[in-house]
């Protein structure tokens, strides 16, 4: 069984930077496929971005050039570096391992 565990949400304002990381259990961590996705209210789950097992990654163009995704495989963790945060970045943040796995999510709120 895979438990993914994010944490590093919180309130942030305009312009500003949170790191999200994204612990996970079970073996072959470096070989597994991650990602982020987000739910804004009222929204639907959307993603956010993909990380390979090679370590390449690709983005939604609504945060390309402002979020960046890496992985540490000694440490079973992924990261997302959130910068130029915009309100319209609201939402819970999920983990997900591409073999079908969540996270329980963590909330990201961008307010002044």
């Amino acid at each position: 069984q895979v438990q993914l565990v994010e944490s590093g949400g919180g309130l942030v304002q305009p312009g500003g930077s949170l790191r999200l990381s994204c612990a996970a259990s079970g073996s072959m961590f470096s070989m597994r496929g991650m990602g982020w996705y987000r739910q804004a209210p009222g929204k639907e789950r959307e993603l956010v971005g993909l990380i390979s097992s090679g370590g390449g990654t690709n983005y939604a163009g609504s945060v390309k050039g402002r979020f960046t995704i890496s992985r540490d495989n000694a440490k079973n963790t992924i990261f997302l570096q959130m910068n130029s945060l915009k309100p319209e970045d609201t939402a819970v943040y999920y983990c997900y391992d591409l073999r079908g796995y969540w996270g329980q999510g963590t909330q990201v709120t961008v307010s002044s």
